[in-house]
């Protein structure tokens, strides 16, 4: 299996997640480490997954994403996801996904207007996909966030398809697995955490799971993601 992380100017989970994928690889697979694509490459050689990183790129003006999105990387990456190549956006990246139109919604300022920075609880909505297929369906991990522009809102009738279409792949929860807005740390839309295209070949999401994907970080619930990559791309 090979992996691309795009680096925008600002991200600063580039290396994170180049590491924990890296973990997988070595561990399942004997691949090698990512491509790290410098946001100028309008190409690069082909890859079985892309990686959007948490971070601020391009120092998140206009809005989070909005200028990411329209580099010579992202394009060619909206071109590749169009073709079916698996595309994960994790906090700024999920923002980048919604920013150039691979995900629905949008995502603004927390309803606090404060940074978060934390570890929560969330649920697995499915593992029928990618990139959960190595959790159970109700499973309750524990993933970081850290943002200030989280908080996911789309139109009444985008959120009831993607409840109806099973598009939500992750929902914030208290450690019982419900949902309650005291378990919500930024105000998203029907406690979401993160969700997927139609065709769930894309999944934005705002926690971190390479943040917690090494025993030696304080835990290890978010490895299964790329474990579950890694195997099913393999």
């Amino acid at each position: 299996m090979k992996a691309a992380v795009i680096v925008f100017p600002g991200s600063n989970c580039d290396r994170d997640v180049q590491v924990a994928l890296t973990q997988s690889l070595r561990r399942l697979d004997g691949g090698k480490a990512p491509l790290m694509v410098w946001h100028k490459e309008a190409d690069f050689e082909a890859v079985d997954l892309i990686v959007l990183p948490g971070g601020f790129a391009y120092g998140d003006y206009l809005r989070c994403g909005a200028v990411a999105a329209h580099s010579p990387a992202m394009r060619e990456v909206v071109r590749r996801a169009g073709r079916g190549v698996p595309v994960i956006g994790i906090c700024n990246g999920f923002q980048v996904l919604t920013e150039s139109g691979l995900l629905p919604g949008a995502l603004i300022r927390n309803a606090s207007l404060r940074f978060v920075c934390r570890d929560v609880t969330v649920r697995v909505e499915t593992s029928q996909s990618l990139f959960t297929c190595k959790y159970e369906t109700g499973q309750v991990i524990r993933i970081p966030v850290a943002h200030h522009d989280g908080n996911y809102v789309a139109d009444p009738d985008q959120l009831e398809r993607l409840e109806g279409d099973g598009r939500i792949a992750f929902r914030y929860c208290d450690e019982a697995g419900d949902p309650t807005a005291e378990a919500n740390p930024n105000g998203s839309a029907r406690n979401i955490a993160g969700v997927f295209n139609a065709e769930k070949t894309v999944l934005g999401m705002m926690p971190h799971p390479e943040r917690l994907a090494d025993p030696l970080l304080g835990g290890s619930d978010g490895r299964a993601l790329f474990d579950g990559l890694v195997e099913a791309l393999s």
